[in-house]
């Protein structure tokens, strides 16, 4: 081979060389560039949107979380404990970097969120804490809070006292425990007498309605009845309604739903626990982000027992909403329109 066509072809081969490995090194550049831009992935999934106020909490952690470059994957059980566990499973394949859940039975889903842990994802409880699952997080409101604003309110609206009913959600709903554990804290000692406690499966609230007509008419001289939520309050008011009983016998729930916001400056409903849920959703998706990047989670200063591990834990206050404060509460504070919640009281 002549000098000439020696040179031309090392020439080449470093020419094919350079090439390979620029071409190497920009496919590597590609791939890494596609890695960092995949967005923090959260899986939610929530028991049922039976509540009305879980459809608020979804919208809020998903447009927080979005605004913090993350992606979220919401799930629906439909009240099915054994679809949230599927879906958890899911979540836990499609290798999410945290999975955040409203759980349908709070002992069922243990194992199957310690499988998260073990798979290196991080966890949450939101709103209603997981037994003995180690969650990384925990965010409700102050649950035993809620039963003692109940309580206070039967307390001072039936002075002279007098018997009154609990018709609760699901023993499977840990909250439920704790706002009883607050709501017999106070009624202790006091003049009003439980004659009737009942529990609404999957917070069903058809079953709050059979409940209430079982109890009146064992007890047609109920003074007061203690709701698990305003979902069931609806349906108790429906039966206090029948038997021409609405606005005589004191009804307390919790949420701040419409109806019973309407309820209450009509006068049929004493009180509602209002918890702000935008808040908690916001606040949630926050710390979601931060778990999900490994950064500390500040603020976080208490811990509480799923029955097994210390879990850090953020629990916000809740607040007694009657016709004093409503428009200050409610309407001022945008939960609900001032036209929606006085649209059946002339002003």
């Amino acid at each position: 081979m002549g000098r000439g066509r020696l040179l031309l072809v090392v020439i080449l081969c470093c020419g094919l060389t350079a090439g390979c490995v620029n071409a190497k090194a920009e496919a590597e550049t590609e791939v890494s560039a596609k890695a960092g831009e995949r967005p923090l992935q959260i899986g939610l999934s929530i028991d049922s949107f039976v509540i009305e106020r879980w459809i608020r909490d979804r919208d809020v952690f998903v447009s927080t979380a979005k605004e913090l470059g993350a992606e979220v994957n919401v799930q629906n059980a439909n009240g099915d404990v054994n679809e949230q566990i599927e879906q958890i499973k899911y979540f836990i394949k499609k290798q999410m970097d945290v999975i955040v859940v409203v759980a349908g039975d709070c002992e069922a889903l243990s194992d199957v969120m310690k499988k998260a842990k073990e798979a290196g994802i991080k966890t949450m409880s939101y709103d209603r804490l997981i037994q003995n699952a180690d969650s990384d997080m925990y965010i409700s409101f102050d649950n035993r809070e809620v039963g003692i604003l109940m309580a206070e309110s039967l307390v001072k609206d039936i002075p002279e006292g007098g018997k009154i009913f609990m018709i609760q959600g699901p023993e499977t709903d840990h909250n439920v425990a704790m706002v009883r554990e607050g709501f017999d804290s106070v009624i202790k000692g006091k003049n009003l007498e439980v004659v009737y406690k009942s529990n609404c499966e999957g917070w069903l609230s058809e079953h709050a309605f059979d409940y209430a007509k079982e109890a009146l008419e064992k007890h047609p001289d109920v003074k007061g009845i203690m709701c698990g939520n305003d979902d069931l309050a609806t349906q108790v008011f429906r039966a206090l309604s029948e038997d021409r009983m609405a606005g005589r016998v004191c009804l307390v729930g919790q949420d701040g739903d419409l109806m019973a916001c309407q309820r209450i400056v009509e006068g049929t409903q004493n009180m509602t626990a209002f918890k702000s849920v935008e808040e908690e959703a916001r606040i949630a998706a926050e710390y979601a982000v931060k778990l999900g990047k490994g950064e500390p989670l500040e603020g976080i200063v208490t811990t509480v027992d799923d029955g097994t591990y210390d879990v850090p834990s953020l629990e916000l206050r809740p607040v007694a909403v009657t016709r004093e404060n409503m428009d200050s509460v409610i309407i001022q504070g945008g939960f609900h329109g001032r036209e929606d919640v006085y649209l059946n009281v002339k002003q």
